[in-house]
């Protein structure tokens, strides 16, 4: 009998509609999303009551889940709300609700029967017997906690219900918290970053002053390395991909919701090439690996899955070198294109194109021209309409962009 080949669904960040769309074009399995209530990313654009059937919509049109997370810890007040919630969710048709809660669990099971129950990484599975007691509740897969070694990922997946689907983080921000849960935010700005509302302090860079010598700063110094002693390396697992899969993970999620629709595609296309080319038996093409490098990033690590990350205590400034120009709105057969500006550039500049399921190629800027047909030097008002013709088909919702430095000192 032959063993069912693994599958690793992709699991995409979609903090608003434009990167709801990116996420799905570029080749999410799964988004996950929130509404305006009950969610960890209270910044992230997020979903009104008006506008998720229509997201639900497209992305079922389009083959792809969507994911809701509910993973607050709702107060007295609030948990009075959740029964009507979760019935607008389930009406609206979502495939799966990302929970913490045990009573908005219980809850999700009566008012939302059609949908799927996951449980959040706020919950912090570290082991089998915790993951198995959720299931026998009625979940339907557990999103572990970050924390945990490739090694131990196996030994949940050995000792658990084969039904029981397991998702780990692959990619994206870390923090100095355990598994998210942090007062650091709360107690320093008045955000709690368990409901949704962090400020990052651990970001920071922090100084010493004395209470009588205002302005004057002396640096707080945790070793030799300097002053960021709670600043995290960002996780990137494209790399190890075919570990996952080999470790019986059923889902790996993209970080997110609320970075920028440009970061939702690009990483979502790199992960899609490679997760396709390991299950096609190929191997994956470096340029898929290394475009993850081309959206804004700290410093990367591969979390706890190969043992401690270590931290970066140098700075805490993200490392972006590529800069969006345009994006392409539509293309015809000939490469006769229609964009929108971001960034200013000219003609003759070396840009290079990226999109969905089309890999990057540079490209020597021709002559533009504006909406009137008139000769066009240079783009240089955000939001503006151009032309321009590319040496082939370009499909919309691909980028032009070009190598800067943006990463600051």
């Amino acid at each position: 009998m032959m063993m069912k080949k693994p599958k690793l669904e992709l699991l995409s960040p979609a903090g608003d509609r434009e990167k709801l769309e990116m996420a799905v074009r570029y080749g999410a399995d799964a988004v996950y999303l929130a509404g305006t209530s009950f969610g960890m990313r209270a910044f992230a654009g997020n979903f009104s009551p008006e506008e998720l059937p229509s997201a639900v919509r497209f992305a079922h049109e389009n083959g792809v889940k969507v994911h809701v997370t509910v993973n607050t810890m709702p107060r007295n007040h609030e948990a009075a709300a959740l029964p009507a919630y979760f019935e607008q969710l389930d009406a609206a048709g979502v495939d799966a609700l990302i929970i913490a809660d045990l009573g908005a669990f219980t809850m999700a099971g009566k008012y939302a029967p059609h949908c799927e129950r996951h449980i959040s990484t706020q919950q912090s599975i570290a082991n089998y017997e915790c993951a198995t007691a959720w299931y026998d509740l009625g979940a339907k897969r557990v999103v572990l906690a970050r924390e945990l070694s490739m090694d131990e990922i196996r030994e949940i997946r050995l000792k658990t219900p084969k039904e029981l689907e397991i998702e780990t983080f692959g990619h994206g921000a870390m923090c100095v918290s355990y598994s998210g849960r942090c007062l650091l935010s709360s107690y320093m700005t008045g955000r709690d970053s368990n409901r949704g509302a962090c400020a990052q302090p651990c970001r920071y860079e922090y100084a010493l002053m004395e209470e009588k010598r205002p302005g004057e700063y002396f640096p707080v110094f945790e070793d030799e390395k300097g002053t960021y002693i709670m600043n995290s390396r960002d996780m990137c697992m494209i790399d190890h991909l075919q570990e996952l899969m080999d470790a019986g993970v059923d889902c790996i999620k993209i970080e997110g919701r609320a970075k920028s629709a440009y970061y939702s595609a690009i990483v979502t296309g790199a992960y899609r090439h490679v997760i396709d080319d390991l299950l096609a038996g190929r191997e994956p093409d470096p340029v898929w690996l290394d475009e993850v490098n081309h959206v804004s990033h700290r410093f990367y690590s591969t979390g706890f899955y190969f043992g401690e990350p270590g931290q970066y205590t140098s700075h805490s400034r993200y490392l972006r070198e590529w800069q969006i120009c345009a994006i392409v709105r539509e293309c015809d057969e000939d490469g006769n294109a229609l964009l929108t500006l971001n960034n200013k550039f000219s003609v003759g500049d070396t840009v290079e194109v990226v999109g969905p399921d089309l890999k990057p190629f540079a490209f020597t800027v021709p002559a533009m021209q504006d909406m009137d047909g008139n000769p066009l030097e240079e783009a240089r008002h955000p939001q503006m309409q151009f032309r321009v013709k590319f040496p082939c088909r370009v499909p919309p919702m691909s980028f032009v962009r070009h190598a800067v430095e943006l990463s600051g000192r």
